[in-house]
């Protein structure tokens, strides 16, 4: 006979989870004890349910282990729910363990609003983000309960899954020979037919032809493909098949940012060359990416718009969202897609570019990712031109993991990858405070080795408890602030959208953040500051060299401009427009951007307002 808590740790290791994430409480204090007993797995304790989750996204996205974060109930359960949107977003496996009140409260059918002490109906609010919930309220279903979840977790389109154990299910006694066992199914389904193909052969075959008849075709690489992990595939389909790339930001590491092949990043915060890439193709062919709105801008029939559009997903949703404008929509596991594409191309095609692919090489000489809008201004040097600079000074095995805002915006725009270097970061849900929790997740899985965290002042002040969880364990992590007082990227929507009239976004209008020099000497940090090229130039070999903890924190120019970006903009009458995803601002001059356009150029296009000299 063990307790029911003793059946959760014994399946952690079972399934050889060595670190799970989260923060005890009456609710869960059994198999918390359980677990320790056991010995096996490691709790790392956090000082968040939200950074919890967070962290066990990031380890798995690193190491392929799914892992597990351990909530209390009440607040411990609310506080989880940031963190789960982030996975359910982000198509990210995790097992959420939440206690509960007795079950003799925790019957769905109990109507009234608190249960027991401080419970509540917590799967009820989370199921709609989730891929399964159950409450265990008989102890012999325990592993059962949990084995079905974890097979759920990472079976078709992954998501996060949420199992809660009421407190004296947890301390019930049970008979191992008589615990329930689950069974999953024989075997999993990888295709579904759309579109009247019937077969995954059938599809990549419709595929080639349209390939064969292409002028102008560019793949577009997310993070499907690494879920489905198929990213040792990417470089010989690229090779035999020899088509321009693009990647999606949650991507942006799976191929060299060097190879010959990978155009970078396109998007309404794209990079310029990227972007022509994209428009100008004709067919286009996006393969484990969601095509977000920040990918495809806010008008689909302005993307790609003589491009044919083949999209695969292993989401039919995601594979047919985009309706008649996707002519061949596939549901299928990226990776069996890709090895489908792969033998029929070398069994039945020769695939050659030459012109397309000379054409995208201009594009991208032409409009190198730092342009003169990234100049230095005012005595603060500009965030853009720091990414450039830090990526040289990267470590073949770099790890990085962004907060949203100038991390996010400058380094997805920037910094360039090698193989053996990461790129991590919130990509659907985008929630400000992801940096920290998810670097620690990182770390934890490199067992603590190093990452570097960018973040930005206000995104610190999201989950800034971490430092401490951080500091307890001396992980080297090196976090880098960008100081520009606030929120940044509000500032520039107001400036868009009120004629520059700031409200909760700086000092002066009701937001402040502390000295990130005096927080680093609280939690035992090192630190630095830079304001300049020197500073530079003398800190961040030294800050690169720590071995433990440490903040960097960086002064950048508090109304900076994001750019390029797809922005509204004036017409020569004064009116205002949206221009298609192509006319990044700032804008180029109208026959400098008539010459990249082979497609022509849009009507919204010709009659944008700009001042900027041509460079032809």
């Amino acid at each position: 006979m063990i307790k029911s808590a003793d059946v959760v740790a014994d399946f952690l290791a079972e399934k050889n989870i060595r670190h799970i994430f989260g923060i005890i409480g009456s609710g869960n204090a059994q198999i918390f004890d359980a677990i320790h007993r056991k010995g096996f797995t490691e709790i790392i304790c956090v000082h968040h349910e939200q950074s919890a989750v967070i962290a066990a996204g990031t380890y798995y996205r690193i190491t392929g282990q799914i892992t597990a974060a351990l909530v209390t109930t009440g607040a411990g359960a609310t506080n989880a729910v940031t963190g789960v949107v982030d996975l359910w977003a982000d198509s990210l496996p995790c097992l959420i363990l939440s206690g509960n009140e007795n079950s003799k409260f925790t019957n769905r059918e109990n109507p009234l609003r608190m249960w027991g002490v401080q419970g509540y109906d917590c799967l009820s609010m989370i199921q709609d983000v989730v891929k399964f919930t159950n409450r265990v309220m008989d102890p012999h279903q325990t592993k059962a309960t949990l084995e079905e979840a974890f097979y759920i977790t990472n079976s078709d389109r992954p998501g996060p899954v949420w199992v809660d154990i009421p407190m004296n299910i947890q301390a019930a006694p049970v008979e191992v020979t008589k615990l329930a066992t689950f069974t999953p199914p024989a075997k999993p389904v990888h295709f579904e037919s759309l579109a009247g193909h019937n077969s995954i052969e059938k599809a990549c075959e419709n595929l080639l032809t349209m390939l064969q008849t292409a002028k102008r075709p560019v793949f577009w690489l997310g993070h499907g493909i690494r879920l489905a992990e198929a990213t040792t595939l990417l470089e010989p389909l690229l090779k035999k098949a020899q088509v321009p790339s693009l990647l999606s930001w949650a991507g942006i590491d799976m191929i060299s940012s060097e190879h010959p092949l990978n155009f970078g990043r396109a998007g309404v915060y794209g990079q310029r060359s990227s972007n022509f890439i994209l428009q100008n193709c004709d067919l286009l062919i996006a393969i484990g990416t969601r095509m977000a709105i920040p990918q495809i801008g806010y008008d689909l029939s302005e993307l790609a718009r003589a491009a044919k559009i083949v999209v695969v997903d292993r989401d039919k949703a995601e594979a047919t969202k985009l309706g008649d404008r996707v002519q061949l929509p596939i549901c299928a596991d990226a990776k069996v897609f890709i090895e489908t594409l792969l033998s029929q191309l070398e069994a039945k095609a020769t695939l050659n570019f030459p012109e397309w692919q000379k054409k995208c090489e201009y594009y991208r000489a032409k409009y190198p990712l730092i342009e003169e809008v990234h100049d230095d201004k005012d005595g603060f040097i500009n965030s853009y031109t720091f990414m450039e600079k830090l990526t040289k000074k990267f470590k073949p095995d770099q790890h990085v993991v962004t907060d949203m805002g100038t991390a996010l915006l400058s380094g997805h725009q920037i910094l360039q990858f090698k193989p053996g270097q990461r790129f991590l970061t919130s990509t659907g849900l985008g929630e400000m405070g992801y940096g920290l929790p998810g670097a620690i997740g990182v770390s934890f899985a490199r067992d603590r080795g190093e990452v570097l965290c960018l973040n930005c002042d206000g995104g610190m002040m999201m989950n800034l408890q971490e430092l401490q969880t951080i500091a307890h364990h001396r992980l080297p992590i090196k976090i880098v602030v960008f100081n520009n007082d606030g929120y940044l990227m509000i500032k520039n929507t107001q400036k868009a959208l009120f004629n520059g009239r700031f409200s909760a976004v700086d000092k002066t209008s009701g937001v402040t953040c502390p000295d990130f020099s005096k927080l680093a000497v609280a939690f035992g940090f090192a630190n630095y500051r830079v304001r300049t090229w020197d500073d530079f130039e003398k800190y961040i070999p030294e800050f690169f060299a720590e071995t433990g903890p440490s903040i960097c924190e960086v002064f950048t120019h508090p109304e900076q401009l994001f750019v390029p970006k797809l922005s509204l903009v004036p017409n020569l009458d004064g009116s205002y427009v949206s221009p298609p995803l192509e006319d990044l601002s700032p804008l180029l001059p109208r026959e400098e951007f008539e010459k990249m356009m082979t497609i022509g150029v849009h009507p919204k296009s010709k009659n944008l307002k700009t001042d900027k000299v041509s460079h032809d």
